[in-house]
């Protein structure tokens, strides 16, 4: 038998059509959700309906905080399709700004969209609300709501303990600077003290990626504050009747946390660091389903202080998206751990500029899932550079990737 018909054969054979179907052809494909505007859009969340149509949220306005026309928007696209519907409101509460929003699906098949009305332009008073609908996939417009709540968010007496336990613990490096001295000192004293007023920890917390449903039977609302420059996690056993709080997840500037799951079943939160240098995104543990967790502390991947979010994917490999620079928000990547986040060993980008010029564009808070038909899906804050401003316009967007596992492990190269 020559060697080129023994190929054929095994080619041919059963086993080799079996590792070829493990490896699907390379697929990626990238679109606006909507032509760019002048209008601020921004912090987009995405999440699968059970028909199968994709539902993507942001908030739209004059500006953030400051403005008070904010609010939340959505768009679906139908499966099968490739076009996105026109915008709608998914909420919008007249006169304040409503921002950060974020989605999930629970046990039950029904929607919940969370999210942040400031009261008082600021972002310390943030009060949190939540919508559930059963009636989300008949039509193209909104989900009908069925009603509106606001989160009841109640940290308990060990907010104030776990403060004064790990606040100046985690900013002693800063602490043991002489420039920074000073003022870190004041700073961590007024902490402390509006860790010990009441409405100052009520108020203020905010969402910005998708809860996490354990087991079916707890959900955990990811909370951060730009208040206290750290999150908390808020958590409910019988979806929405009652509600009680972690203890707080105190460091240098951890906010905005996304939750992925080991197999032991060890929580583990990534945050964006808004803290002193070195800029990296942040991780904490739980072992106790989300009630207490470590101490904050580095990871060695790069963060400029803006959003991340992770995944783990059918495969077990885990995916954390964020901007992989430590200033900046030009470079937007995929970064992959195959060992539950000991290591993050191969990075693709979705977005990448030659370098932070003032023609760069920025990307930046990502959202990210998995279909069940197992293509990955991310949107994302799309505020173009020079060259494609030329050609989309002037303005801003939310963008779409969809993308297949192939496509995600191959060699890096900007899309």
């Amino acid at each position: 038998m020559t060697p080129l018909i023994l190929a054929a054969l095994l080619l041919a054979s059963p086993a080799a059509k079996s590792a070829n179907s493990l490896s699907p052809k390379s697929s990626f494909k990238s679109e606006l959700i909507f032509p760019t505007m002048q209008k601020h859009n921004h912090g987009s969340c995405i999440v699968e309906l059970p028909n199968g149509d994709l539902l993507a949220s942001w908030y739209r306005g004059s500006g953030e905080r400051t403005a008070d026309d904010v609010a939340i928007l959505g768009s679906r696209l139908r499966k099968g399709d490739s076009v996105w519907s026109d915008s709608f409101v998914m909420a919008d509460t007249p006169g304040f700004p409503d921002t950060n929003a974020c989605m999930i699906i629970d046990p039950k098949k029904r929607l919940w969209l969370f999210w942040p009305t400031i009261l008082a332009n600021q972002w310390e008073s943030a009060l949190m609300k939540y919508n559930i609908s059963s009636n989300y996939q008949r039509n193209l417009g909104a989900p009908v709501w069925e009603s509106e709540h606001v989160m009841p968010l109640k940290p308990g007496p060990e907010f104030l303990t776990t403060v004064e336990r790990d606040l100046e613990k985690q900013w002693s490096p800063c602490l043991a600077i002489d420039k920074y001295k000073d003022r870190i000192t004041a700073g961590l004293a007024n902490y402390k003290t509006k860790a010990a007023d009441k409405l100052t920890v009520r108020l203020g917390w905010m969402t910005r990626v998708h809860p996490f449903i354990l087991e079916g039977r707890r959900m955990i609302v990811p909370l951060y504050s730009d208040g206290f420059d750290f999150s908390i996690m808020a958590l409910t056993d019988d979806w929405g009747e009652t509600w009680t709080m972690s203890e707080p997840l105190v460091g240098p500037g951890n906010v905005q946390p996304t939750i992925a799951q080991r197999k032991d079943k060890t929580l583990v939160a990534y945050f964006r660091d808004n803290g002193p240098p070195p800029q990296r995104v942040m991780i904490s543990e739980s072992k106790d389903e989300g009630l207490t967790w470590t101490l904050v502390r580095d990871t060695e991947l790069p963060d400029p202080g803006a959003g991340v979010d992770v995944i783990v994917l059918k495969s077990g490999k885990w995916v954390l998206v964020n901007n992989d620079t430590e200033g900046g928000r030009h470079s937007l990547a995929l970064t992959v751990s195959e060992d539950e986040g000991a290591h993050w060993t191969h990075k693709r980008h979705l977005e990448i500029d030659p370098a932070e010029v003032p023609d760069a564009g920025s990307y930046s808070y990502p959202s990210i899932i998995q279909t069940r038909d197992g293509t990955i899906h991310v949107t994302y804050s799309y505020f173009p550079n020079r060259a494609n401003r030329e050609k989309e316009g002037k303005g801003e967007s939310i963008k779409h990737a969809a993308f297949n596992e192939t496509w995600l492990v191959e060699s890096d190269s900007p899309q």
